[in-house]
């Protein structure tokens, strides 16, 4: 009897970790707010490398869908985020806008700009530095 007890309880304690993903072992970004808007990586191709370009997003959680065929890393202007490598199909953890907007670039091919709209609707700050091709 105690032994038929025992064996409920272990069977009962795997089950509850494997549903709390206490047995996953693999890696996986953080599941991402359902009302995160997406800006979709294209491909490498200057400003017009995402979309939309500039996104009206300023102050909103945001992900990025990676549809082209080869990892790219969004990065914020100012280094304030950075998504890791996004590799091809994937998308990123949601990240957090300035409110009053900001440019951005991906790390891996600097030639790929965006830029995000403050949440007024106002334009994105001016774009400072290497990162500046676009006009944005």
């Amino acid at each position: 009897m105690r032994y038929g007890v025992l064996k409920l309880a272990v069977l009962g304690g795997i089950i509850v970790m494997s549903a709390c993903g206490g047995g996953g072992g693999g890696t996986s970004m953080p599941t991402s707010p359902s009302n995160a808007m997406t800006i979709t990586i294209l491909r490498q191709n200057g400003a017009q490398s995402f979309s939309p370009n500039p996104a009206l997003a300023g102050g909103q959680m945001v992900v990025f869908k990676n549809t082209d065929s080869i990892t790219h890393r969004v990065t914020l202007n100012d280094a304030n985020v950075d998504t890791g490598d996004i590799a091809p199909g994937a998308t990123s953890r949601a990240v957090q806008m300035p409110s009053n907007g900001t440019n951005y670039h991906c790390a891996i091919h600097s030639d790929m700009i965006g830029a995000v709209n403050a949440s007024s609707g106002a334009a994105p700050p001016p774009s400072e530095g290497v990162y500046c091709g676009g006009g944005y």
